[in-house]
């Protein structure tokens, strides 16, 4: 009788242990599913102490509603559409071939405006003709020796977060080059105590997906997103249902931007200056615009003026050279 009890004894501890081991199998396989989404949830595990109650409160206080998954060359996307307290958002992650990966996070505004850019960025790759030899060799470098200038360029800034918008080429083809910076404030980030600005994620995404990775942006803006209003907040900060539309100038090899805008400390122009290897803007509020209308308006009309003394003086010298030749004669 002992010997049949401590049989079924383990025959009981070994269905145990084989139910365990089974559990813990099926919990590795939800992980491994899990981590090859394109939510937070699939990062990289980390050094531990990134884990724990903080990690479980974040994934509780955030959200997914949707996620799109697009495969292009052999590079994997994934669209997420996420919802905290603050509002949607989506996030872009692309995980390239040896599973390393960089994200980008888009307000649904932010993503309408990156919408309709990538219908632009569709439509110049569309105008551009093959590349020749010569110009493939020289995809990393430019003429001057430095680096070549983007096939075409844009860039959004949209309160404290920045993104570069690059159509480049290189020895693979061509694709577009999206960078995203944010800044923090002061005591964040690379500056340290002085500044804040963290250091960028990038993704590159091949020109031949960019049609499918535009309609599945627009898509998941459609579903979540609502109307335009909605997108905007049905107003703009201040009070106003609508802004003045931007336009740039092109001066030599620089263009200017002027670009109307709102935040939370109300309406805004910002004026950026872009050329292929250079960019720098600044921000007016609107309080100050008529004063920065009347410097230029005062400056421009002193420099009208000084001009046209110096063409006088000018005159004036020829003048007088003219009748110095002919005392002379």
């Amino acid at each position: 009788m002992m010997s049949v009890t401590g049989a079924r004894a383990g025959w009981v501890h070994a269905e145990s242990s084989c139910a365990a081991e089974s559990g813990r199998s099926r919990m590795v396989e939800l992980k491994m599913a899990d981590g090859d989404s394109g939510s937070e949830r699939g990062g990289s595990s980390g050094g531990g102490g990134g884990g724990g109650f903080q990690h479980f409160q974040r994934d509780q206080e955030t959200q997914e509603l949707a996620s799109k998954r697009l495969d292009i060359q052999n590079k994997r996307f994934y669209l997420d559409v996420k919802q905290n307290s603050k509002g949607r958002f989506i996030k872009i992650a692309e995980v390239g071939a040896g599973g390393s990966k960089s994200r980008l996070t888009l307000s649904l505004s932010v993503a309408a405006e990156f919408r309709d850019y990538l219908g632009d960025f569709i439509e110049h790759y569309a105008q551009l003709g093959p590349s020749s030899p010569e110009q493939i060799a020289q995809a990393s470098v430019g003429e001057d020796g430095g680096p070549r200038r983007a096939l075409k360029s844009e860039f959004l800034v949209r309160e404290n977060r920045k993104y570069y918008l690059d159509l480049k080429e290189n020895q693979r083809g061509r694709f577009l080059r999206i960078r995203q910076t944010v800044n923090r404030g002061p005591g964040f980030g690379v500056g340290g105590p002085v500044g804040g600005m963290l250091a960028g994620q990038t993704i590159a995404l091949p020109a031949q997906g960019l049609i499918e990775f535009r309609d599945a942006l627009a898509k998941l803006i459609d579903d979540y997103g609502g109307d335009d209003d909605e997108l905007t907040g049905g107003m703009a900060a201040g009070g106003y249902s609508e802004l003045p539309e931007g336009t740039s100038i092109m001066v030599d090899s620089k263009r200017f931007f002027f670009d109307v805008g709102s935040n939370k400390y109300g309406v805004f122009l910002r004026v950026s200056e872009v050329k292929p290897s250079y960019r720098n803007s600044i921000t007016i509020p609107f309080k100050a615009w008529s004063k920065f209308g009347g410097a230029f308006c005062r400056y421009a009309e002193e420099m009208k003026e000084i001009q046209e003394r110096q063409r006088d003086k000018m005159y004036e010298r020829r003048d007088e050279s003219e009748g110095d030749d002919v005392d002379d004669d």
